[in-house]
């Protein structure tokens, strides 16, 4: 799995493709969903991400997020050839709680998800990971790396989510698609160990 065959941008799969699996991409508002899909996507990613307005005032919080200007609005779509075999579609999902009946039809179908949190609003990851939990899908707890966000060890943050022993625990920089595809791949690894993931 460490290799990914798939290294310049296509539109048709490799006819060795025989499985897919539908990943979810989630996390809390401003967390780097968007980034992250758009780093490994080796096709164009579909975006549904519209500017921040006075609307939105009161409504999304941006303490903590002084260069965002943009929110997804629907979903984010990628595909990322892991294996000569295997693709993923990744289904980036809106992190605000008013997308919550869009949320729950992203959940149909999906093998399991990688949610996103950023150090500097741990707290507000709750609810999607409960959600999660909730409806008994697998998940791995992926921290993106920003630059200026307070760096903490593995136990602190797992302690500070209150994330069983057994769930995956991993750091990414959503920008680098090098430590995504390291991340999507711990947590298929954690997949396979488990059984929920058949290569055979």
């Amino acid at each position: 799995m460490d290799s990914v065959l798939s290294k310049s941008e296509h539109l048709y799969l490799p006819t060795t493709v025989t499985r897919a699996a539908k990943i979810l991409v989630g996390g809390h508002f401003g967390a780097g969903k968007t980034t992250l899909v758009g780093s490994v996507s080796e096709i164009r990613p579909l975006r549904t991400e519209e500017p921040i307005t006075q609307a939105s005032v009161g409504i999304d919080d941006l303490a903590g997020l002084p260069n965002k200007s943009t929110t997804t609005v629907g979903l984010d779509f990628g595909r990322i050839t892991l294996t000569e075999d295997l693709v993923l579609y990744l289904f980036g999902m809106p992190g605000q709680s008013r997308f919550d009946v869009l949320r729950e039809h992203l959940f149909v179908g999906a093998l399991g998800g990688v949610i996103l949190v950023d150090t500097r609003r741990l707290q507000d990851s709750d609810d999607v990971l409960a959600s999660f939990e909730e409806r008994d899908i697998p998940f791995a707890v992926v921290v993106n790396l920003w630059a200026d966000a307070p760096q903490y060890a593995p136990e602190e943050i797992r302690e500070a989510l209150d994330l069983a022993d057994d769930v995956v625990l991993t750091f990414c920089d959503a920008r680098d698609k090098k430590s995504c595809i390291r991340a999507l791949i711990d947590f298929l690894e954690y997949l396979l160990h488990t059984r929920r993931l058949e290569l055979s």
